[in-house]
């Protein structure tokens, strides 16, 4: 691991050269030229007004947020109560040895992935001092503030992502043996208290960070502050969400694939694939969520302040907008909690003593309740905090109304994902049924069947949503500010996440049940001696294995189920809320859509060209990101079949098991960097181009990856929950119904996993950098002429271009041991 990541420091430092040479080059050109004649636009001008000139309830804005801090801190207590409740929860001794191995890997995989993170932090921090510093001339201390901001969203990602590995980590064992009593509401109890944990903390910290940059920071200096915050969360998010999906997939397929090969049961301990399984949960399905979750929330935030500043001409609306915006997430956050405690009785009391319970039952209730409790905030608060709103009178519920069509599809987008991917669905069990009769093919046709219609109807429902956010805005908002429409798409992207913490909790919900049930097996806990009368006498459990098991299968369906729907949720908001962003682009490009409006028309050919580009580069990303899975996949499985013992031993070597996790992060990081480099630069070089160009090109990957995202997300979830159908329902495990189903998950697994989740990440951050990048080639052009912006267009372009040939044809298949073929494995 550490050679591959020596290889891959060299090549980023040597990247960084070539980018800081460049840089230099662009200074001297800018140097030598006239004073700027294009104004400042965008974010380089944006101001905060002074909140304090308007009164809230007897006080003014300032003063009315500070008491959101208080909240926040409660939120963080919140997290930190229940992280302390589950670290104390009883586990026995061979399920905690598991789980803190599993840990220890996760942790080694963290810090591995911090340093990779610092290293493409070089190419933002360089961009943002050749814009702000070199061409915008802003003083040291300035550009040093920007870049501060840039690494504290880095550290938000990256502290939030830990937190829910160390969370997960502790809940994994313990509801693992909370299955030994046999219950089955323990088992639904511990994931969601580690789920809302890591979602009051996430958004807290969130929430905190902003609210420090708006109420602390100086007013000229805040909205850079804001984009470079953004900027640093979104790289920190990009990064965790792809690496760890490459990561988690490449060791789920590596250990799937040993039980059609060798017939070995679920989970084997015998499988050093399994213990890279489990890191790969957390990895993919808890540290991408966590850290993707922050920055679709912080992001949203971004795009919204925003708009107000650019859009909204009165500084009175701008404050009355910017407060309401934040009372409105500080009391979304009291509602998630409020809900969850509300939801928590109910389940209680219907299911804590009960033999049988549907496990989705009461996670779908706390769904809902959370939308309906959010509604109702969102329309009492808002007639409170603006009742009169540019000296109308009915925008306060106008404003709700967008906001709670987003809180609503917090609520029906999830609905319509479980139609498509529970194991109760009528297009999982037609998976199942195809499967039968047909083999893996026809479990793989029918989930293609199953992410297709699921396309259409998530797609169309978004649109009503967004229509009838539309359809307020004109009922005078446009009174109040530029392009109404643009702000309720906003709007309706933050009802998306006002109940932030409940979507993050349904969707760690799935990597807990998901480890419980491999640390069940991989404990040995049957075999321990005399463990039946240990776990009387010390637990006084009377323990039923067979039980134990089939509970925490059944489970690990509804955690399947559950990470399926947050996905399309946080999918939505990216395309939503990076609509809002591209109009930031837009105004700065138009001058307040006073000039070259008609180049973002279909007449204009550069206009037309970057629409088509955008989905190119989408299904590139699609591409490059499966085949990091599929070759390191493929060494997976070579090494693990090269090296399991299945006769005379119970368990696989630690030292084995390790080299497994450096396949995967070896591959993940090396899938990475390609993928990075690539979108990095071609995001400088589509910029630089020509600008209108680049709003085209921002749009189709908007809209290309949202359906490609649902698409894939939507089939791979039918996959792995007709699997899962087979093994708990028809017990029906070791036989070709099986082993097709396999075929089917582990087809799935890359396209819910690994590419469809990433695209949201890959969306904000083309946006969010792509507002930067755009600027620099404005600026550029008007200090040098367009000569120099095309040339390095060109230069940018083929960097971009040689890392998309690398993602394949450096990281394609080459038969054999890498070790036994030195030239090939330093073509690798």
């Amino acid at each position: 691991m550490s050679a591959s990541l020596t290889r891959i420091t060299s090549l980023a430092c040597r990247l960084a050269t070539i980018l800081a040479a460049s840089a230099a080059f662009v200074a001297a050109a800018a140097t030598d030229a006239m004073a700027r004649t294009a104004p400042e636009g965008g974010e380089a001008s944006l101001k905060l007004p002074d909140l304090t000139q308007v009164q809230f309830l007897g006080v003014d804005g300032h003063k009315l947020l500070l008491f959101g801090i208080v909240f926040c801190i409660f939120g963080l207590i919140f997290g930190l109560t229940i992280y302390m409740r589950l670290k104390n929860l009883p586990v026995h001794r061979s399920m905690r040895e598991i789980s803190e191995l599993i840990y220890e890997t996760c942790k080694t995989y963290l810090i591995t992935q911090g340093k990779f993170i610092l290293l493409l932090e070089v190419f933002i921090a360089a961009v943002i001092v050749l814009y702000f510093g070199v061409l915008l001339k802003y003083d040291t201390a300035r550009v040093i503030i920007i870049l501060a901001f840039s690494v504290v969203g880095i550290a938000g990602s990256y502290g939030v992502a830990w937190f829910g590995i160390r969370v997960n980590t502790f809940a994994n064992s313990r509801t693992a043996f909370a299955g030994l009593r046999g219950k089955p509401f323990p088992i639904y109890h511990i994931p969601l208290e580690a789920g809302m944990s890591i979602g009051m903390m996430l958004i807290s910290v969130e929430l905190l960070i902003m609210l420090f940059i708006l109420l602390f920071m100086p007013g000229d200096y805040a909205g850079q502050c804001f984009i470079g915050f953004a900027i640093g969360e979104s790289l920190g998010a990009a990064a965790l969400r792809i690496a760890g999906g490459i990561f988690t997939k490449i060791a789920d397929i590596g250990s799937d694939l040993m039980k059609i090969v060798f017939k070995i049961k679920e989970d084997d301990a015998r499988n050093p694939g399994v213990i890279a399984d489990c890191t790969g949960d957390n990895a993919g399905d808890s540290v991408g969520p966590s850290a993707d979750g922050f920055e679709t929330y912080g992001v949203t935030g971004v795009a919204l302040i925003t708009f107000i500043l650019l859009g909204v001409k009165s500084p009175t609306v701008q404050v009355q907008l910017l407060v309401w915006i934040f009372v409105m997430r500080i009391v979304m956050l009291i509602a998630s909690a409020l809900a969850y405690f509300i939801n928590d009785i109910v389940a209680k009391a219907r299911f804590a003593n009960a033999d049988e319970m549907n496990f989705e039952s009461p996670l779908t209730s706390l769904v809902w309740l959370t939308s309906f409790v959010s509604i109702a905030f969102t329309f009492a608060v808002s007639s409170i905090i603006i009742p009169i709103l540019g000296g109308d009178s009915s925008q306060w519920w106008k404003l709700a109304s967008i906001i709670s069509c987003g809180t609503l599809a917090g609520a029906v987008i999830p609905e319509l994902v479980k139609s498509f991917t529970s194991t109760e669905s009528r297009h999982v069990k037609e998976v199942v049924e195809s499967a039968r009769e047909g083999g893996a093919s026809l479990d793989i046709l029918s989930g293609f069947v199953a992410g297709n219609f699921s396309a259409y109807y998530l797609g169309l429902t978004m649109v009503l949503l967004m229509s009838i956010g539309y359809l307020i805005s004109n009922l005078g908002l446009g009174d109040l500010m530029i392009a109404a429409p643009v702000f309720a798409f906003g709007l309706v992207a933050f009802g998306f996440l006002g109940m932030g913490p409940v979507t993050i909790a349904v969707d760690s919900y799935g990597p807990v049940t998901d480890n419980a049930q491999s640390i069940y097996e991989l404990s040995l806990i049957e075999q321990v001696p005399g463990i039946e009368k240990e776990l009387k006498k010390d637990y006084n459990i009377d323990v039923n294995f067979t039980r134990a098991k089939d509970l925490l299968e059944a489970n690990d369906g509804a955690g399947n189920t559950f990470k399926a729907t947050a996905k399309p949720v946080l999918i939505g908001t990216a395309v939503v809320g990076a609509t809002t962003m591209i109009f930031s682009i837009i105004m700065a490009l138009t001058d307040g859509l006073t000039a070259n409006v008609q180049k973002l028309s279909l007449l204009h050919a550069p206009f037309v060209l970057g629409l088509i580009t955008g989905g190119a580069m989408i299904y590139w990303f699609t591409g490059a990101s499966t085949q990091a899975v599929t070759t390191g996949a493929y060494r997976a499985v070579e090494f693990i079949k090269a090296n399991i013992k299945l006769e005379g031993v119970e368990k696989a070597s630690v030292e084995d098991s390790k080299k497994v996790v450096e396949i995967c992060t070896q591959y993940a990081q090396k899938g990475m960097l390609n993928i990075f480099i690539a979108v990095f630069f071609a995001t400088l070089a589509f910029a630089f181009v020509e600008p209108f160009f680049f709003i085209g090109y921002l749009i189709s990957i908007a809209i290309s990856g949202l359906y490609q995202a649902i698409f894939m997300a939507n089939a791979g979830g039918a996959w792995d929950n007709a699997k899962k159908i087979v093994e708990v329902e028809l017990k029906q495990k070791g036989t070709p119904l099986h082993d097709a189903t396999i075929v089917g998950d582990t087809v799935g697994d890359p396209f819910k996993d690994t590419s469809s989740v990433a695209l949201n990440p890959i969306i904000k951050f083309s946006t969010l950098f792509g507002l930067l990048a755009v600027e620099l080639a404005v600026q550029l052009t008007a200090e040098t002429g367009g000569g120099l912006t095309h040339i390095l267009a060109a230069a940018f372009y083929a960097v971009s271009l040689f890392f998309v040939y690398r993602s394949f044809y450096g990281m394609r298949i080459r038969a054999g041991q890498p070790e036994a073929h030195p030239a090939r494995a330093a073509a690798d």
